[in-house]
């Protein structure tokens, strides 16, 4: 009998190290099993769509990009992105943006800085087409990306917000400015015109563009809104002193590009050459705003403060008629 005990405790030792084991193996499968899961999430394949209508395929997360749109390249940094190349900047940098290789601009890019790079995607707006051929030629895939309206931005943060594997941050910098969007601005009776400036040219940003929208939703009025698109530039009209001097802005803003001060010397020189800019309200209460550089030439996430800005902008404009 005490010889029958002694084998069945030795057979249930037995057994409870054998459901030991398994249990162990079992644990390991599960933690292979997830690791693969990862492991295939990570490397899913995502389709591109580039906002001139390019598919793109990408295998697997792309290791490094560079762009030459200054919208972009806030984007990429906001989610996160491996960005090796930006645009010329002439305006003040942080730190990791200046860090950043050069690699010159969508008119000038320098080809040698970014053969050197080779970054697997270029990203770069429409205008860029003309070297496409060049960049592709070394590998290089192009993806070109057009941001005129808020929701251009807020599409372009979810597109890359997948490209790079960070819905999560990409859904999050979108609530944001839907959250300032939905704040909603005081519609004001304010007259406002927004003069896109660049070395030598000056035009009247529409409704269309960009910063004709920004305008809206910060609650401003557009005099330059029916004006006629240029063909070179659909969503800006050249500067009619005529229709500006009828409509009478009690505000004018000034986007400055590529170089501030130059563009901003210019327009001055403009205004005092020409009799007819004399008359208008804005100049009359000193409503003659340069807007900051670095947050409102091609905002990307910063749209935010851009609106803030601008809404500002109005109310001591208004204050001051």
């Amino acid at each position: 009998m005490k010889r029958f005990q002694i084998l069945l405790v030795i057979t249930l030792a037995l057994l409870l190290v054998a459901c030991g084991t398994d249990s162990k193996q079992t644990d390991v499968n599960a933690s292979t099993n997830q690791e693969k899961e990862q492991q295939v999430e990570t490397q899913e394949a995502v389709t591109l769509v580039d906002d001139l209508g390019n598919k793109h395929e990408f295998a697997a997360t792309p290791s490094s990009v560079a762009t030459l749109h200054r919208g972009v390249l806030d984007i990429l940094l906001a989610l996160g992105a491996n960005v090796t190349g930006r645009p010329t900047i002439s305006t003040e940098m942080k730190p990791e943006v200046k860090a950043i290789q050069e690699i010159g601009n969508p008119h000038e890019p320098s080809f040698e800085q970014i053969a050197a790079l080779n970054p697997e995607v270029l990203i770069v707006p429409a205008s860029f087409q003309q070297f496409a051929t060049t960049v592709e030629a070394t590998g290089t895939k192009i993806v070109y990306s057009t941001m005129n309206s808020i929701d251009d931005i807020k599409n372009t943060i979810q597109k890359y917000g997948a490209l790079f594997k960070n819905t999560a941050r990409a859904d999050e910098l979108v609530a944001q400015i839907d959250e300032k969007i939905a704040q909603g601005a005081t519609q004001s009776s304010l007259d406002a015109l927004i003069v896109y400036g660049a070395p030598g040219t000056y035009l009247a940003a529409l409704d269309n563009s960009l910063y004709g929208d920004i305008l809206k939703n910060a609650g401003g009025k557009n005099i330059a809104a029916d004006l006629p698109a240029t063909d070179k530039f659909p969503t800006y009209a050249n500067l009619s002193v005529e229709k500006i001097v009828e409509r009478n802005p009690k505000v004018i803003m000034l986007i400055t590009h590529a170089n501030p001060e130059a563009v901003k010397d210019g327009f001055e020189k403009q205004l005092k050459e020409n009799a007819a800019w004399k008359n208008l309200g804005a100049v009359k209460n000193n409503q003659i705003i340069i807007l900051p550089a670095d947050l409102f030439d091609n905002p990307g996430t910063q749209v935010i403060e851009a609106i803030d800005y601008m809404r500002d902008v109005l109310k001591t404009a208004e204050e001051a008629v």
